[in-house]
């Protein structure tokens, strides 16, 4: 028997090729919306995902500020942010978040699905999101798709 044949191939950086794709984040909410896009980032949904290497997509998310919450998430939802001081603790509802940061839920949902390690930040590096339905990435070419 040759055992060759069975030899599991392993990416590398060398051998990985990326893609670009279009999401539109249009009424997606944004958990389920946001863990989708964190296997294409992360290279999951290819045969030849290795853990320890950036094998995922690059990804472009358009219309950010359209993304809805399920329930009462919308007023519920508190993001939190703190200084390192004493009282310095700060609460912004997701509703006031999505007014004053559009893009930042989006980015927050999928960095928290990401590794939390370099490759994790090295792969959040492929993703842009905008919160309008432009986007400056054209030149390479990417396919839009559709959940």
């Amino acid at each position: 028997m040759d055992t060759l044949s069975y030899k599991t191939k392993s990416a590398n950086k060398a051998s990985v090729t990326k893609e670009w794709f279009v999401f539109d984040a249009e009424g997606q909410t944004v958990g389920r919306f946001a863990s989708k896009l964190a296997n294409i980032l992360r290279g999951k949904h290819k045969t030849t995902f290795t853990p320890h290497v950036d094998c995922g997509d690059n990804v472009i998310i358009i219309n950010a500020d359209k993304v809805r919450f399920t329930g009462n998430k919308m007023n519920d939802k508190e993001y939190v942010f703190y200084s390192g001081h004493p009282g310095g603790q700060r609460f912004e509802s997701a509703k006031n978040m999505l007014e004053k940061r559009p893009t930042y839920v989006v980015e927050h949902a999928i960095e928290g699905m990401l590794p939390n390690n370099k490759l994790g930040r090295a792969i959040f590096k492929n993703l842009f999101v905008y919160a309008g339905s432009e986007h400056p990435h054209s030149a390479q070419q990417p396919k839009e798709i559709k959940f």
